[in-house]
């Protein structure tokens, strides 16, 4: 994991939130037709509809955190779903602590 991708990712508010909203996908989006929630992520569509931006906007969020390794991506049918890696997640924390 490299700081400056995982600062990069966390050094917005809107990415913040996406990871908030990962935390407890449940509370924070509807039923999914495919997938589910919890296992296989929150269809992105549904994180650009509640963030309120385009699905090109969206998709830039979601590659630097893909890319800070903070979330995990999962296509399925043409749609892709994106869940928190939250062993990552807690390793990113010690690091940052560790750094600053």
């Amino acid at each position: 994991m490299e700081i400056a991708d995982l600062l990069r990712a966390l050094a917005n508010e809107r990415r913040l939130q996406i990871l908030d909203w990962l935390k407890d996908p449940t509370a924070h989006f509807p039923p999914q037709v495919h997938g589910d929630l919890v296992e296989d992520g929150v269809c992105g569509a549904f994180i650009a509809d509640k963030l309120g931006v385009s699905a090109p906007t969206l998709s830039e969020h979601m590659r630097l955190l893909v890319q800070a390794k903070l979330v995990v991506p999962k296509r399925i049918k043409q749609w892709t779903f994106y869940r928190r890696d939250e062993a990552v997640i807690a390793q990113a924390t010690r690091r940052i602590a560790e750094t600053v």
